[in-house]
């Protein structure tokens, strides 16, 4: 067999199939996506051993970590890890905890402000991950709220918030993606309003909230939380993150939180030229979300390092223990995070991008009015098999204004595009191989194949709302009307769940 056979066809997207339905079956990350990993090389190489080395080492696993964004990434979580660590070990984590403990006097209060927290660090994904697992940690802890739980409200306040804030890192990835002349901004904009899933994602999100709802796996964890079982399942070793060591107050984890969503935003406007005579809204648009972010959270160690030194909440050897346990803390996050864009290379190499884009364009054409509801399904399948939002909307959002032109006034065209934008959020959401669901793992201190398992119904019950509300705005097309009609059916659904489901012990 040569690469002929397997390229740009469904064979293509066999190694994340195959890594996808180990990691469920088998509740093992790593050996599952290695196994992939290898499925997508041996296709590469035509089962040549040596061919197959070569391409999952050299072309997959040593390329990816020498990519420039990737890395800094990676730098990004580590400086974060060390924040963290800090927090912890001076006693800001625990202060907080106890003084959001005395002021949220029910479980609904903690999840409330938790959902609040993620929709205000809109910035970006990986960040509100981190940040707010680390803030809102102590705090659902102390109402035995599940840590599945507490992943799942992350991950659901990280992509569908930052795909429908024009300020984010999202919303330049996406402007990025719109053809040469189009204003990839006000496209956008534009698209937020039809973008079903983020919106519904986040208003099922809190009325599963205020009014208890639980189902699946995840009532199980809840279930054990409340009997003091925050975790169910054997979770990562977190034990680096040290009991305090020094008497810290609720100021030694909010001066470090602020000081790094302050760092963070100017990183970001930096990289995209705001001193150099670039709008903010421009300078956000054309920013290096991974530059920006190693600049902001490197800036803001530094200070959290010298406001406790100045305070005296712990001395220097202290402070640089911290370093080491903060890469500690990450390096889960870190390996899963290789090992999936490893694999995302083993199914590019395979040609699993020009095989999708030819699926979509067989579906234009007579089946024009239900191509929001196709597209939406697409950008689903692909963004649940690579486990990328982004490299699907660079499939799919050029493909989609190929068959739409945006200059004939086609209100279809920004249908479609929020579909991809939508379905690649919904695919991201249930794939244990996105690095967004794995941070939001590691945010959580959750181990990562229970979130993924719990997160699945939930995600699951949103995208089929969503399908049914991107069938009707193909027809309808008019954004008030089809979300309207969103909203209603998911209400309507959990009213439903609300009557039916037995009450959590």
């Amino acid at each position: 067999m040569t690469l002929e056979t397997f390229y740009s066809t469904f064979w293509a997207l066999v190694p994340a199939i195959v890594a996808i339905g180990l990691a469920l079956i088998t509740k093992e990350v790593y050996s599952s996506l290695f196994i992939g990993i290898l499925v997508g090389g041996m296709f590469y190489s035509g089962f040549s051993f040596v061919g197959t080395m070569e391409h999952v080492f050299n072309d997959g696993m040593i390329a990816s970590l020498a990519d420039p964004y990737n890395m800094g990434i990676l730098i990004f979580l580590v400086f974060l890890g060390i924040i963290v660590a800090l927090m912890n070990k001076a006693g800001g984590s625990a202060a907080f905890g106890k003084w959001a403990y005395e002021h949220h006097k029910t479980r609904i209060a903690a999840e409330m402000d938790t959902i609040l927290l993620g929709i205000l660090i809109f910035i970006d994904d990986y960040f509100n991950c981190l940040t707010v697992g680390s803030v809102m940690r102590p705090v659902t802890d102390r109402h035995k709220i599940s840590r599945a739980k507490l992943a799942y409200l992350i991950d659901s306040t990280a992509a569908p918030v930052c795909i429908i804030a024009p300020v984010s890192s999202w919303a330049a990835a996406v402007s990025g993606f719109a053809p040469e002349g189009t204003n990839g901004l006000m496209l956008f904009v534009r698209a937020i309003p039809y973008n079903y899933y983020a919106l519904l994602t986040i208003l099922m999100m809190i009325l599963l909230c205020r009014f208890g709802i639980e189902y699946g796996p995840m009532k199980k964890h809840e279930e054990n939380a409340k009997k003091g079982d925050l975790f169910t399942v054997a979770a990562p070793d977190y034990s680096n993150a040290d009991k305090p060591e020094g008497n810290g107050k609720v100021i030694d984890l909010v001066l470090p939180i602020v000081a790094l969503i302050i760092s963070c935003v100017i990183g970001m406007i930096y990289t995209g030229g705001f001193f150099e005579g670039e709008s903010f809204i421009d300078s956000f648009a054309n920013s290096d979300a991974s530059v920006g972010l190693v600049f902001g959270s490197f800036v803001a160690m530094v200070i959290t390092m010298l406001f406790y030194l100045v305070r005296r909440v712990l001395p220097f050897t202290s402070i640089m223990e911290c370093i080491t346990q903060g890469f500690k803390a990450m390096v889960s996050a870190i390996c899963i995070l290789t090992l999936a864009w490893t694999l995302k290379s083993m199914t590019d190499s395979l040609g699993a991008k020009e095989y999708v884009a030819g699926l979509v364009q067989q579906s234009a054409g007579s089946f024009m009015n239900f191509l929001p509801a196709i597209i939406f399904l697409i950008a689903v399948f692909l963004s649940f098999a690579t486990g990328t939002s982004w490299g699907t909307f660079g499939i799919l959002i050029p493909i989609t204004l190929s068959i739409f032109s945006l200059e004939d006034g086609n209100p279809l065209a920004i249908i479609c595009v929020s579909a991809c934008m939508a379905g690649a959020v919904c695919g991201d959401h249930c794939s244990p191989i996105s690095d967004t669901t794995i941070m939001s793992s590691a945010g959580a201190q959750c181990d990562h194949i229970a979130h993924v398992n719990t997160q699945l119904p939930y995600a699951l019950t949103a995208a089929g709302v969503s399908f049914v509300a991107y069938l009707i705005a193909g027809f309808v097309v008019n954004p008030v009307i089809s979300l309207l009609i969103g909203i209603a059916l998911m209400v309507g659904v959990m009213v439903a769940l609300y009557k039916l489901l037995p009450e959590t012990e």
